[in-house]
């Protein structure tokens, strides 16, 4: 996995803990750190209309790394299995409100959306339930696209517009497995940006250019 600087895990100790934790854990890392790779593609071209910042980033990426861990215990519940591992371990040097966002996310990357009937979630702050509302849905569509595990898309690009966001996803071959549960499964990423999601695969490399507005547009409208 290629990473920034601020995201090196060897000149961030708060990130070799993560990788440390995924690793007592059994994560497959070929899986999790390719769906934190398109995570934060989705993060940072959606950047202008969610205007979540470095710090944003950084749960994000702990989160995608970490969202598998409660397979460590079973697939069935593995999502909340995963946030109470986070909020207990000692291996992470988290504080407690770093433990409830990056936890919040791990537990929202499948089935039930955020609630305040979840105690972890009551617990934040309205601004932090944003923030884990558009963190989950970015992680879980991610996800979905590498549900098969193969590593099959490797490339987002979107373009967004007042009332919908347009996503092609770029492959090496045909993806009809992604395809079909990414379609199904665009339920928070719509509701969390108020716009309709619309999705297509396409073979090969994306343009060499983004395709999103720029931050002066007014097509760039925050959530």
């Amino acid at each position: 996995m290629d990473w920034s600087a601020s995201l090196d895990p060897e000149q961030n100790p708060e990130l070799k803990a993560v990788f440390e934790l995924a690793k007592t854990c059994g994560y497959e890392a070929s899986h999790c750190n390719h769906v934190t790779q398109l995570a934060l593609q989705l993060f940072d071209q959606l950047q202008e209309i969610h205007h979540l910042g470095d710090q944003e980033r950084f749960w994000l990426t702990c989160a995608g790394i970490l969202h598998d861990i409660g397979w460590i215990e079973g697939w069935q519940s593995h999502h909340k299995t995963g946030l109470q591992i986070i909020l207990s371990t000692p291996i992470l040097p988290f504080n407690n409100r770093d433990r409830l966002m990056v936890g919040s996310i791990v537990r929202y990357h499948r089935k039930a959306l955020p609630s305040t009937r979840h105690d972890h979630f009551a617990a934040l702050e309205e601004t932090e339930r944003r923030t884990v509302k558009i963190l989950a849905a970015i992680l879980r569509f991610a996800n979905d696209l590498d549900r098969s595990h193969q590593l099959v898309v490797q490339h987002i690009r979107c373009k967004i517009s007042p009332r919908r966001i347009a996503i092609t996803c770029y492959t090496d071959d045909a993806a009809p497995e992604a395809e079909r549960a990414t379609q199904q499964k665009l339920d928070l990423l719509a509701k969390t940006f108020k716009r309709r999601c619309v999705l297509k695969f396409k073979t090969g490399l994306p343009p060499l250019s983004r395709v999103s507005p720029s931050p002066d547009s007014p097509e760039s409208q925050p959530v």
